[in-house]
């Protein structure tokens, strides 16, 4: 009798356990899926922000507004605060500013929407990439002529490995920074970027 509820229960218990595992592993590669190749993804943002005016027109480093670009692994969204530095005395009398000024008197935080994500597992540093002088356009487009910034590159395992495989081709100024920084090819094992 204990031999028939043993086998039963294998019977049952492990078609189903293989089933979930299956539809877990489908549902994840999915829903990543639309996330690692949302090439266009745009979304509209609380404020309207343009980035042409400002990292264009006006010339603006990426750093002064994403201020952890350069010693973290994000770049950081910039808060209210960044933003109010210059638009305390510039622009006050725009719709756009006075929604902005309405966030930071009320001190609330601006919930920017994300555009740019890579899945949990995968561990992308800024601080490195920047570092070695890697433009933020190669991977980002040119902002700069962007009113709305929006993804422009695909974020996948195989473009970044095409990139570490091929800077000379992927970064616009690689040989330049081959003289200047000693830069070389990125790695390409499993631990540099799945930690």
């Amino acid at each position: 009798m204990k031999k028939f509820f043993l086998e039963y229960n294998l019977k049952v218990r492990l078609p189903l356990i293989i089933f979930v595992i299956a539809l877990t592993f489908t549902i994840t590669y999915f829903v990543s899926y639309a996330e690692r190749n949302s090439i266009g993804y745009s979304p509209s943002q609380p404020i309207k922000y343009s980035h042409k005016l400002h990292a264009g027109d006006m010339k603006i480093d990426c750093k002064y507004c994403h201020t952890g670009v350069e010693k973290s692994r994000t770049a950081g969204i910039p808060s209210v605060d960044i933003c109010m530095n210059c638009h305390a005395i510039a622009r006050k009398d725009k719709p756009e500013i006075q929604k902005l000024t309405d966030y930071y008197e009320n001190n609330k935080p601006l919930e920017w929407n994300r555009i740019h994500r890579l899945p949990d597992f995968v561990y992308f540093s800024h601080a490195a990439h920047v570092g070695k002088g890697i433009d933020c356009s190669n991977c980002h487009g040119d902002i700069a002529k962007m009113e709305t910034a929006g993804q422009v590159h695909s974020f996948t395992m195989g473009a970044c490995l095409n990139c570490h495989r091929n800077p000379e081709t992927q970064i616009s100024n690689f040989a330049n920074l081959q003289k200047t920084t000693n830069i070389k090819k990125g790695p390409e094992y499993c631990g540099a970027c799945h930690r």
